[in-house]
């Protein structure tokens, strides 16, 4: 064969790995436009999914509850870093100590104030 011959090894390596990298930059290019804010809109042009939670008080299971129901409830003291959570993509209920998309919530709710602290 010749090399200048399109069908040669050496053009259809080429082409392949050229193919592959047009690939790579088109899905680059699809998941940065996904997330890309659009200047006078509220919001980016696909919207976010919401993560969903349930947790167990008092021997029951409630949900589901978006991230600023569960705040609440952290900041009411019925959710603590002890409590059961699930959501979607886990296969089993944990505590909430042991799922870092949850414990942040716990860790940046304030502590209880006293009126003799200050």
């Amino acid at each position: 064969m010749d090399d200048t011959n399109f069908f040669s090894m050496d053009r259809l390596v080429e082409f392949g790995l050229g193919m592959g990298i047009a690939q790579q930059m088109v899905k680059s290019m699809n998941e940065t436009m996904k997330s890309m804010h659009v200047p006078g809109t509220m919001n980016s042009m696909e919207q976010a999914k919401q993560t969903l939670f349930y947790v167990v008080i008092e021997e029951r299971q409630v949900g589901p509850l978006t991230e600023s129901e569960l705040s609440r409830l952290i900041n009411e003291k019925k959710v603590a870093k002890e409590t059961y959570v699930w959501m979607p993509g886990m296969k089993n209920w944990k505590i909430i100590e042991n799922v870092p998309e949850v414990l942040k919530l716990v860790a940046l709710s304030p502590p209880p104030f006293k009126v003799n602290q200050l």
